[in-house]
C-alpha cells in the first residue's frame, strides 16, 4: 500500500537531506567490472557433480543524495557453473528485469568455456520484452555456444528509487552458492535496522569506508547449501536464508523508529476517513439504496461486497477519481478508490470493521517483531462481530472466503478509536485466521447399483464442494461462454467417472451469487462398465476410482521443508454398493483404513475408512481432513501417510462373483 502524502513528504525530508558533512557524489561501483586476472573458474571439489552451482553472487545497494534527490544504485554480479543439459537449457537466456521508472546503466555477460575460451556477449545479443500488466521491462541475452562445464558471468547496474521502508534480500538459492555477498552503502547520518532469518549470520557495519561520509553493512555467506523449491505442500520463501532491512533513524534531525506501525495506522486511517461533503454523501446514500438490507451481519456484508464487485470494475491501473461521485459514475476504480468506496458504504450502513494490512505468506511472511512497510502490501477488511475477513479487490471472492495466501500469518488490524471527540486509527498486530475445515467441506454420496447388470452398474453421484473447493467451480458459470461451461462441467465429471457421456449431468448453486453461501453441487448418473473387468468367473470392480483421482505424495529424497497447505479441508464420502441377489464380494477388508497425523499431541490430519455389510448392500464411509496449515518436519511421514491413504483408497479393487 502507498503511504499518505503527509508521510511521503516527511520521509522524503528525512532521507534526502544530507548531514553537513555529506555532499552529492557518484556511487562507488560505477566502474565495476569483472576480474580479468582470475578468469579461470575454480570449481570446489564438493560441487563437481552438481548440475548447477553459483560460484559467486554479489549484490550491492548504494544510496546517494544527488541534486536534491535521493537515488539508489543496485549492482548484481553472478558467476554460475553449468554442469548439466538441464542447466544449459535453463540458462540459454539471461534475464534482467527493471521497472518502468528505473534506468539500466550497465549490462554485461560472458561465457567462459571449458577450454578457457571466452565468449563476450554483445549489445546486439540483447533482446527486450515488456510486461505491460506488471509495468516491467525485461532485457535478456540470447546465449549462444553454452555447453556443460561452462561458466556464465553476468553484471548489471540499475538506477532506481530508494527502497527504505523495508526490503528482503534472499541469501540462499535452489542451487548451492560458494560465496554470497550483500552490501548496503549509505550516508553515515542514517541508521538501518536489519534482521537475519533461518540461520543466516548478521551483517557487519563498517564505519570507515573508502567513500567519505558513508557507512557500509556487509554480509558474506560461504558454502550456502541449495534449498530445493520443488517440494510439494511447502513454503520455500519462509524457509530460505534471508536478510530484511529498513531505514530506522536519521541522526541529522533525530528522527527515530521510522516506518513504524503506530504512525502508519494513524496516517492510513486519516487518508481513508475524510469528512464527506453533501454531494458525496448523497451519492453514497443513493448507492446504498440498492443494497439489500439484512439483520444478519454476515449476509449484510455479503450483499455490500456483491453490489460493489458487480457494479464497480476494479483495476489497479485505472486512473484515480477525484470524488466518490466520480467513482460511482465511472463504475471503475483503482485500489485507493475501491477502498474509499467500501469504507464510505460501511460507515453509511453502520457496519463495524477493521482495515487489515498484511503480506502474502508465500512471498514475504509478516514479522510482528520487525516493523517495516514491506509487511503491509495487501489489504483485507475484518468484521469483529462475526470474526470474518473480506477481500475488497478480488472479484471472484465473497465473505467468508478471501485469498488463502493472506491467512495463517499476522496482520496489522487498524480500528477506529474516539479520543475526546477526535477519531483516529489504532493499529494492533494479530493473527489472520483462515476459515476452518468445516467451511471447505466436500461431501460425496455415491450409489453403485449392480442389480440389473453385474458387468455394467448404474452409478449415481451427488458431489458437493464447499468453501475454497467450490470457488474452483462457481465463478466459471458467470465468466465462461455456455459451450465452454458445458465442456468444463464434463471435464469435472470425468474426474469421478470413466465415461465421457452421461445419463444425467446437472448442477446446483452455480454462479458467483452462491459463493460463500452454498456448496457447488454436481449430480451425475453414468454407466460403470468401464470400471468392471471379467476375470474367469469373477468380476473385478475398481470401486476406489469413484472418489476421483487423488494426489499421491512421493518423496525420493529426504524431506527438507515442513508442510504448509493452502487451506484446511474436510472430505466426507459415502459409497453404497448394491449387489444382485446371490452375488458375493471379496476384499471388503481393504475398506478399513486408519491413518492419522498428530501435531502437539492433537490429531490434525486423518484418513479414516470403514464399511458395513447388510445383506446385499455394502456401505462404505470415509472421512479425510486437514485441520491446520502447518505440519512440522518431524510430522511429515505421518502427514504423507494420510495424503497417500486417499490415493491407496482410489486403487481399491473388489472381487465379485454371481
Amino acid at each position: 500500500m502507498k503511504e499518505s502524502l503527509k508521510i511521503k513528504i516527511v520521509i522524503l525530508l528525512l532521507v534526502l537531506m544530507s548531514s553537513a558533512n555529506t555532499h552529492a557524489q557518484d556511487f562507488s561501483f560505477k566502474d565495476y567490472n569483472w576480474d580479468e586476472k582470475n578468469v579461470k573458474a575454480e570449481i570446489p571439489a564438493k560441487y563437481k557433480d552438481e548440475k548447477e552451482v553459483i560460484l559467486e553472487r554479489r549484490k550491492k545497494i548504494e544510496l546517494v543524495a544527488k541534486g536534491g534527490n535521493a537515488t539508489q544504485y543496485y549492482l548484481f554480479h553472478d558467476k554460475k557453473y553449468i554442469n548439466s543439459d538441464e542447466a544449459v537449457e535453463r540458462n540459454n537466456r539471461i534475464y534482467i528485469s527493471y521497472g518502468s521508472t528505473e534506468n539500466l546503466l550497465t549490462t554485461k555477460a560472458r561465457v567462459i568455456l571449458r577450454d578457457g575460451k571466452i565468449i563476450e556477449l554483445k549489445k546486439s545479443d540483447i533482446k527486450e520484452e515488456v510486461d505491460e500488466e506488471r509495468g516491467l521491462k525485461f532485457k535478456y541475452f540470447a546465449v549462444n555456444g553454452l555447453e556443460k562445464g561452462a561458466v556464465i558471468e553476468t553484471i548489471f547496474i540499475r538506477e532506481e528509487s530508494p527502497e527504505l521502508k523495508g526490503q528482503t534480500v534472499d541469501m540462499q538459492s535452489e542451487y548451492p552458492i560458494v560465496k554470497n555477498t550483500f552490501q548496503l552503502i549509505y550516508p553515515d547520518h542514517l541508521k538501518f535496522k536489519t534482521k537475519s532469518y533461518n540461520g543466516l549470520s548478521e551483517p557487519v557495519k563498517e564505519e570507515k569506508t573508502p567513500t567519505e561520509g558513508k557507512a557500509t553493512l556487509t554480509l558474506t555467506e560461504n558454502d550456502v547449501p541449495a534449498l530445493n523449491d520443488d517440494e510439494k505442500y511447502s513454503n520455500w520463501n519462509s524457509q530460505v536464508k534471508r536478510l530484511r532491512y529498513k531505514l530506522d533513524e536519521n541522526y541529522a534531525n533525530n528522527a527515530r523508529n521510522l516506518y513504524n506501525f503506530k504512525e502508519f495506522s494513524t496516517n492510513f486511517y486519516d487518508r481513508f476517513h475524510p469528512e464527506y461533503n453533501k454531494k458525496d454523501q448523497k451519492a453514497i446514500d443513493d448507492f446504498c439504496k440498492d443494497i439489500p438490507k439484512s439483520a444478519n451481519l454476515r449476509e449484510q456484508v455479503w450483499n455490500i461486497e456483491n453490489k460493489i464487485k458487480k457494479t464497480i470494475m476494479y483495476s489497479k491501473y485505472t486512473d484515480s477519481k477525484e470524488t466518490l461521485q466520480d467513482i460511482i459514475k465511472a463504475k471503475q476504480a483503482n485500489q485507493t478508490d475501491i477502498l474509499k468506496l467500501y469504507i464510505a458504504v460501511f460507515r453509511t450502513m453502520k457496519v463495524d470493521y477493521n482495515m487489515v494490512l498484511t503480506s502474502d505468506r508465500y512471498k514475504v511472511a509478516f514479522d510482528r517483531d520487525f516493523e517495516s512497510y514491506e509487511n503491509l502490501r495487501e489489504l483485507l477488511f475484518y468484521f469483529p462481530a462475526i470474526n470474518m475477513f473480506m477481500t475488497p479487490t478480488e472479484a471472484e471472492y465473497r465473505i467468508p472466503l478471501f485469498p488463502n495466501e493472506l491467512a495463517g500469518t499476522n496482520g496489522l488490524f487498524i480500528k477506529e478509536k474516539n479520543f475526546a471527540g477526535t477519531r483516529t486509527g489504532i493499529g494492533e498486530v494479530k493473527m489472520i485466521d483462515i476459515p476452518g475445515a468445516d467451511i471447505t467441506h466436500d461431501v460425496m454420496d455415491i450409489t453403485i447399483d449392480f442389480t440389473k447388470d453385474i458387468e455394467n452398474p448404474v452409478i449415481t453421484d451427488r458431489l458437493q464442494f464447499g468453501g475454497y473447493s467450490a470457488m474452483n467451480f462457481q465463478p466459471v458459470k458467470d465468466f465462461a461462454q455456455p459451450a465452454q461451461y458445458k465442456d468444463f462441467l464434463k471435464n469435472v465429471a470425468e474426474n469421478y467417472t470413466v465415461e465421457t457421456e452421461f445419463k444425467e449431468l446437472k448442477t446446483e448453486n452455480e454462479g458467483v451469487e452462491f459463493i460463500g453461501k452454498k456448496p457447488f453441487v454436481l449430480n451425475v448418473i453414468f454407466e460403470g462398465k468401464g470400471l468392471v473387468r471379467k476375470a474367469g468367473d469373477n468380476y473385478l470392480f475398481s470401486v476406489g476410482q469413484t472418489i476421483g483421482r487423488q494426489m499421491e505424495l512421493y518423496q525420493e529424497n529426504k524431506r527438507v521443508l515442513p508442510v504448509e497447505i493452502n487451506y484446511p479441508h474436510l472430505y466426507t464420502r459415502k459409497i453404497k454398493i448394491i449387489l444382485p441377489e446371490g452375488a458375493t464380494i471379496k476384499n471388503l477388508e481393504k475398506f478399513t483404513m486408519n491413518n492419522t497425523a498428530d501435531v502437539n499431541g492433537k490429531t490434525e490430519a486423518a484418513f479414516i475408512s470403514k464399511y458395513e455389510k447388510k445383506g446385499n448392500v455394502i456401505l462404505v464411509e470415509n472421512t479425510e481432513y486437514y485441520n491446520i496449515l502447518h505440519y512440522p518436519l518431524e510430522n511429515f511421514e505421518a502427514y504423507r501417510a494420510v495424503i497417500n491413504a486417499a490415493a491407496d483408497f482410489n486403487k481399491i479393487v473388489v472381487v465379485m462373483s454371481k
